[in-house]
């Protein structure tokens, strides 16, 4: 081996090709490291945290990523603008887009990343499965062939045996994968898959691979350097997924025995060691329930779930980055890594985890994360949330000696987390940190799936106070300025009468101010005496009895945000709206946009007979196709969007004459 110093790639300033979380995430190191570093930023992210945080920011587009985040020629060009002399990627958008670390090389730059070459053979998962094959990975049985007729793949899954599993080999992230459970189901989801797959990677191939039923999702952390040296850090389980996309990622995994950890990493040192690889990157391994592991995909990058790994390693995971894309050397050996404690992430995403984890955006009232516990994030109050980029918002990570001490940490954090003015999954999280089969470390990829009823139940204690607190809250801060004063009623009040909608359910209130100035609040069959220590700075102090507590809300108009005992809710004042008519349940025959999106696809057409239930059109939001049913049966009398166009939430998509199918 040469020296070490002959293969050094010196660097001063760093451009950092990605937006929010990550973003500030590889400034923190950098700027440890004394690197100065540079933000890129779409239209849309012009006040956003990572660019007023950098040193130097450049516009490289619109708000769409294909008109910045994924354009090479604008980073390029931005590299150059601002005098950087690298180009971290990050993780999603470029991030593994061979021909972008090309670029970077072409144009002088040091891509913190592998090769070009190794991004382009890992990142085709067909060549990828055909390479970790041959180095003696055990792989899925599948299809990975270059026909991708319909005729074919059809074929192929029924050699294959359902379920299968369509991938997209360009893909990530869960985008492009649909699970097939039989041959009818074929045709449209792997239409839907290939449509995802254009649409998120400009490519459209599939691969198809045995689904194995029932496995955990296990990754390897590994590093390589250019003087051929490479070391695992571990595995991660991220078995708790939606849509195939990570929810919850833990380190160790509760199903890994020492044993198990040192076969699945000297699988995968052996596979890094085998292509030369440089940098951080991941092989993902289904693991099925008799212990049997099976590659997957190979990540060439860092994972959003990094953090879990750090925090059993003691290792900065973006420093290993930095130092070897320099030219530097591993810093340790396999056998100075040393493994302690437990730690889970979870990744707190706006989406409605009660509707399909919808995607949400729109503007935070207020956002204040847990004090105690590692939150990686790049939102403030007041923040925009943009329906164009990917629907997490931030990571919060708990940590322990054991297990159950990192998920009672993670547990108290979330019930502290503020996130108010946009729906977000923090109740859905905590409610899979509080499952039973969670907490015995048994939780597989059907997690979700298996016990979804209990998952979306309201949280235990909560359910029947919180239409009292809310109308309480609602009623003492009043658009007027607030109508609670501190002390005794001049005279009894009159009951004020209220209705007030918490998600689909619709409350009727009465709120009685009582003479010692306590109040009496019935509803939902029960009456409750609270009285009012304070309303102040974004807090309800409130006693019923003996016990105070201190409610944490938001309020814009008629619509109020509250933590009630650490559950989220959000409260709609119905009290002077007008009665609800059918026509907004879709009575009327008109199909709504339930998003802000994009329109993927148009699947019927002016004049078609549909049924209720039919699909109709084809939304993508924050990376993700949502398919938009027909409410109602009837014939089609106009469409109202075009392929391509951009559409906001409840704008007539479609129209259905109702009175039309009613008259056959």
């Amino acid at each position: 081996m040469r020296d070490a110093m002959t293969k050094r790639t010196p660097f001063s300033k760093i451009l950092i090709a990605n937006r929010g979380e990550i973003a500030l995430r590889v400034m923190r190191t950098a700027r440890r490291l004394g690197y100065g570093v540079v933000a890129v930023y779409s239209s849309a992210d012009a006040g956003a945290r990572h660019v007023r945080e950098a040193d130097e920011a450049v516009l490289i587009g619109d708000a769409a990523p294909a008109q910045s985040y994924l354009r090479v020629d604008a980073i390029i060009a931005a590299a150059k603008a601002s005098g950087a002399d690298a180009v971290h990627p990050g993780y999603g958008f470029l991030a593994e887009n061979a021909a972008f670390a090309a670029a970077c090389a072409e144009a002088g730059l040091v891509f913190i990343g592998p090769s070009a070459n190794a991004i382009r053979d890992m990142g085709d998962k067909a060549a990828a499965k055909d390479f970790m094959a041959k180095a003696g990975v055990p792989c899925v049985p599948g299809y990975q062939g270059a026909d991708q007729s319909d005729a074919t793949l059809a074929a192929e899954a029924a050699r294959i045996g359902f379920p299968v599993m369509i991938k997209a080999t360009a893909g990530g992230g869960g985008r492009g994968m649909r699970l097939v459970p039989d041959a009818a189901s074929l045709p449209d989801l792997l239409r839907s898959a290939k449509s995802e797959a254009r649409s998120a990677f400009g490519d459209a191939t599939v691969i198809l691979e045995r689904a194995i039923v029932d496995p955990r999702h296990i990754e390897i952390q590994v590093f390589g350097d250019r003087h051929g040296q490479a070391i695992h850090l571990g595995e991660r389980d991220c078995s708790v997924q939606r849509r195939h996309q990570k929810v919850i990622e833990e380190a160790p995994s509760p199903a890994v025995s020492p044993e198990l950890r040192a076969r699945m990493g000297e699988v995968a040192v052996a596979a890094v060691k085998a292509m030369g690889y440089e940098g951080a990157g991941t092989l993902e391994f289904l693991l099925d329930p008799a212990g049997q592991f099976y590659f997957m995909e190979m990540n060439t990058r860092l994972q959003v779930e990094h953090p879990v790994t750090e925090a059993i390693t003691g290792l900065d995971l973006v420093e290993l980055q930095l130092r070897i894309a320099s030219g530097e050397p591993l810093p340790l050996r396999q056998e100075e890594v040393v493994f302690s404690g437990h730690a889970i992430e979870v990744r707190l995403c706006a989406e409605d985890a009660s509707h399909d984890f919808m995607p949400q955006s729109g503007r935070l009232l207020r956002w204040e994360m847990p004090a105690a516990l590692r939150v990686e994030h790049a939102l403030a109050s007041g923040a925009e949330i943009p329906p164009f980029y990917d629907s997490m918002v931030a990571k919060i990570i708990g940590s322990g000696a054991t297990r159950d001490e990192a998920r009672q940490a993670l547990l108290g954090g979330l019930s502290r987390t503020i996130a108010f003015g946009v729906t977000t999954n923090q109740a859905f999280l905590a409610a899979c940190l509080r499952h039973p089969a969670f907490a015995a470390g048994q939780a597989t990829t059907a997690f979700i799936a298996r016990h979804g009823d209990d998952l979306h139940a309201p949280a235990s204690g909560t359910q029947s106070a919180t239409p009292v607190l809310a109308a309480l809250l609602l009623y003492v801060t009043a658009r007027n300025g607030g109508t609670w004063r501190k002390g005794r009623a001049l005279a009894p009040a009159f009951p004020v009468p209220m209705r007030i909608a918490i998600g689909d359910e619709v409350h009727d209130v009465e709120i009685f101010r009582r003479r010692d100035g306590s109040y009496t609040v019935t509803g939902q069959g029960r009456e409750a005496t609270l009285e009012i220590d304070g309303v102040d700075a974004g807090t309800l102090r409130v006693r019923a009895g003996l016990l105070t507590e201190s409610v944490a809300y938001a309020r814009a108009g008629d619509r109020l945000f509250m933590l009630a005992k650490g559950v989220p809710v959000a409260v709609h004042d119905l009290t002077y709206a007008p009665p609800v008519r059918a026509a907004t349940e879709g009575g009327d025959g008109k199909l709504r946009a339930a998003l802000n999106g994009r329109v993927v696809a148009v699947l019927v057409r002016q004049g078609d007979q549909v049924a209720a239930g039919q699909p109709m059109v084809t939304l993508e939001a924050m990376k993700m196709e949502h398919v938009h049913v027909a409410p109602a049966s009837g014939t089609i009398a106009a469409i109202h969007v075009t392929e391509g166009e951009q559409v906001t939430t409840s704008s007539i998509v479609a129209e259905i004459d109702v009175a039309a199918k009613a008259a056959e």
